[in-house]
C-alpha cells in the first residue's frame, strides 16, 4: 500500500501573504480522499525529526537557533518567514515525513510527502521559505544507516535546488540533478552534479524531450539504488513565478516519465511536492494530485 505523509501542521497558518500557498496541503489529501484515489489508510502522520538526524546534515549552531528562536532579522529575511516555535515544529514534522517515506518506499516502491522539497536550505542557514533540507537529511539518514549506497535526487521544481547542490558537492554517493528556470530564484545558482537551465517560455515539447533524453542516461550512469523526486508544479504556464510554459498535461507527462523509468529499473523513490504558485488554487491541487494518481498507477 502506498503511504502518504500528511499532518494538519503542514497547513499551519503563516503570516499574511503566505497563507494562500499553504491551502494546498489540506486540499490535496482532501481531494484524493473525496475521489477515492486513496483512503485514510494511505495517510500517516509523522512525528518530529530527532536532533541527531537533523545534525547529519545541518550545523549545530544553526539548529540551535531554530530551536531557541535566535535567528537574526537578516537570517529571517533570507528565509522569508518570521521565526516562531510553530514554524520550527512544522519543519521538523515535514522533515520526518520525508525520512519515514524512505522506509515505506523501500517496502512498496514509492512513498509521497504532501509537503517537503525544501531544497533551498543550506547546512548553516535557511533560504527561500526553506528552514531544513528534508531530502538532504533523508539522504544522509539512508547512507548512515546503510539503507542505500547510491542516491539520485531528481529535482524538477522550477527553482534550482541550490542548498541541495551545495550540501552534496563533495559527496559522490548523492548525485544531484536539477532542471530549472535559468532566470529566476535563486539568482545565484550553485553547481549540481547536473544542471539543465531552461529558457523562459520553455514549452511541453522542449521540456519533455529534454527530460526524456536526459533521465534514462542518468540512471544508467549513476546506477542509483534509491531516488528522491521533487515534483514541483511551478513549471506550469499559470505559475506566477515560474516563467515556463508547461501545460497541466505536460506536467502530468513529466511525472509519468519519472515514475515509469524508476519502476522499470526497480528504484524506490520518495516524492515531495515542492512549489506551486498559480493564482487558481484548483490548478495547483489538480497538478499535485496527478502526481499521486500516477504513483498509484505505476507502483500499486
Amino acid at each position: 500500500m502506498i503511504k502518504i505523509a500528511f499532518d494538519p501542521v503542514y497547513a499551519h497558518p503563516l503570516p499574511e501573504g503566505h497563507r494562500f500557498p499553504m491551502l494546498k496541503y489540506e486540499l490535496i489529501p482532501a481531494q484524493l480522499l473525496h475521489e477515492g484515489s486513496i483512503t485514510t489508510l494511505n495517510l500517516f502522520s509523522p512525528a518530529s525529526c530527532k536532533e541527531e538526524t537533523v545534525l547529519g546534515t545541518h550545523t549545530k549552531p544553526y539548529f540551535d537557533k531554530l530551536i531557541e528562536q535566535t535567528l537574526t532579522l537578516s537570517e529571517q529575511r533570507k528565509i522569508g518567514f518570521p521565526q516562531s516555535p510553530e514554524l520550527t515544529k512544522r519543519e521538523l514534522i515535514i522533515t520526518q515525513g520525508t525520512v519515514d517515506c524512505c522506509h515505506y518506499a523501500l517496502q512498496h516502491g514509492v512513498a509521497l510527502n504532501v509537503a517537503g522539497g525544501t531544497h533551498h536550505a543550506f547546512a548553516d542557514r535557511g533560504e527561500g521559505f526553506c528552514l531544513l533540507n528534508d531530502m538532504a537529511i533523508a539522504s544522509n539518514y539512508l547512507l548512515k544507516n546503510q539503507l542505500a549506497k547510491q542516491i539520485l535526487i531528481i529535482d524538477l521544481d522550477v527553482h534550482q535546488g541550490n542548498g541541495t547542490a551545495k550540501l552534496f558537492e563533495q559527496n559522490p554517493a548523492v548525485f544531484t540533478f536539477s532542471m530549472h528556470g535559468a532566470h529566476n530564484y535563486p539568482f545565484h545558482k550553485e553547481i549540481s552534479d547536473l544542471d539543465i537551465p531552461l529558457n523562459e517560455g520553455t514549452d511541453d515539447a522542449t521540456y519533455l524531450t529534454l527530460l526524456s533524453d536526459t533521465l534514462p542516461e542518468l540512471i544508467r550512469k549513476v546506477k542509483p539504488d534509491f531516488a528522491f523526486y521533487l515534483s514541483g508544479v511551478d513549471i506550469l504556464d499559470t505559475d506566477k513565478f515560474g516563467k515556463l510554459k508547461v501545460s497541466p498535461e505536460g506536467c502530468r507527462q513529466r511525472d509519468k516519465i519519472v515514475f515509469e523509468l524508476l519502476k522499470q529499473h526497480h528504484i524506490p523513490v520518495t516524492v515531495a511536492m515542492g512549489g506551486g504558485y498559480s493564482a487558481d488554487i484548483k490548478i495547483i491541487v489538480e497538478a499535485h494530485c496527478n502526481t499521486f494518481r500516477l504513483a498509484k498507477e505505476f507502483f500499486e
